[in-house]
């Protein structure tokens, strides 16, 4: 069983060891995990419902996966969010907790009135598969290259494409309100 739910501030630590973890199964390196958590601490301690980050917890309670949603500003101007960042451990893969992480960001932008949003990765990651898959449009340079952006213009259309959680998922609790 796995449980959504928004990052508080008191989440610093374990989400920058999950961030840790998870980036360097992704990407191998990266910042260490007090960096993280001065990071995490510092973005979760605005209290700006524009800028959001939902964790995914495992039937212990344990963090398994986190994807922070923010407003984007503006460098591509078509999108109002940012999918600013998703990760996954890896041994909790393939159980539908990205597309619900997808899905619950794009919802929460909805219900904040930004209908668009991007994302900026790699563009040889493996993952650009599953944005591919969920119907995401590549986003080119004038010149045509790609450099592993991505951009769902319509938001409801993308939490249609996000199939409904699995019997494993608790039910969404009520958002917030903005």
């Amino acid at each position: 069983m796995y449980r959504v739910r928004d990052a508080t501030v008191s989440d610093a630590p374990a989400l920058a060891a999950l961030h840790v973890r998870a980036f360097q199964e992704t990407h191998g390196g990266g910042p260490s995990v007090a960096v993280r958590q001065e990071q995490w601490q510092a973005i979760l301690s605005r209290g700006d419902a524009r800028d959001f980050t939902l964790l995914v917890e495992d039937a212990g309670g344990a963090l398994v996966a986190f994807a922070r949603g923010a407003l984007h500003d503006g460098g591509v101007p078509e999108f109002g969010g940012e999918l600013n960042k998703i990760y996954v451990l890896r041994g909790h893969q393939r159980h539908g907790l990205g597309k619900l992480l997808v899905r619950r960001v794009a919802e929460r932008f909805l219900s904040l009135g930004v209908h668009s949003m991007l994302l900026f990765g790699d563009a040889r990651s493996p993952a650009n598969g599953f944005y591919e898959h969920l119907r995401a449009e590549r986003l080119c340079s004038p010149g045509g290259a790609f450099y592993g952006g991505y951009g769902w213009r319509d938001l409801v259309r993308l939490t249609g494409n996000c199939d409904a959680a699995g019997s494993d998922i608790e039910p969404e609790p009520p958002t917030p309100a903005a």
